[in-house]
């Protein structure tokens, strides 16, 4: 079973990316907002992006664990045994937990800061109806912390195996991809002859 987890920037291209390995490779896909709606909604709290970034620290700390969602949805998707995504890391913990994993590719996504406005604001879905200053200062907020529970993405960034710059089309981002896969299948059929 490989686990790719996946980080990156707001808007830089994680979904689409998560979308060509489920299509194309069949992995299964487990999100973290998919996730945190389903605890909103159930609270009665509409999902923003705010919500969202309160409810993930607060149950990272609650749990004292910063990787407790990741964990959960590990979890899941160790009963299922296929490879899978998991979507988005933003905790150096989360890492940390991961890397335990045999087979463990950390993925981070990025692109110019405009161009992945312009495609947040594209999406037009509920949670990205914001506008760029809004944008930027979610962005900053997520970027860098101290709090081992709160968003530090920068930092798991620099930890990426991997880094796709999706500053070009649709093609090019999938011949990127092509060329992680290729590389981790190469990596894992000389790891299996050992």
């Amino acid at each position: 079973m490989l686990i790719i987890g996946i980080t990156g920037t707001i808007g830089a291209g994680k979904g689409t990316v998560v979308d060509y390995l489920t299509s194309q490779y069949g992995f299964k896909h487990y999100s973290v907002r998919k996730y945190l709606t389903e605890l909103l909604q159930d609270q009665g709290i509409e999902p923003n992006r705010d919500h969202f970034t309160a409810l993930a620290n607060s149950l990272r700390e609650k749990n004292n664990s910063p990787s407790f969602i990741i964990e959960e949805l590990y979890r899941t998707a160790s009963m299922h045994g296929d490879d899978a995504i998991i979507e988005s890391i933003r905790t150096l913990g989360e890492i940390d937990k991961l890397r335990t994993l045999d087979n463990f590719i950390l993925l981070a996504v990025d692109a110019e800061q405009s161009l992945r406005y312009q495609r947040v604001f594209a999406r037009n879905s509920e949670t990205d109806a914001i506008g760029y200053e809004k944008f930027k200062s979610d962005e900053e907020r997520e970027m860098k912390s101290s709090n081992p529970n709160n968003q530090n993405l920068a930092d798991c960034i620099a930890l990426a195996d991997y880094t796709i710059f999706n500053n070009d089309g649709l093609t090019e981002l999938h011949e990127a991809i092509d060329r992680i896969i290729e590389k981790i299948t190469k990596v894992n059929k000389i790891k299996d002859s050992r």
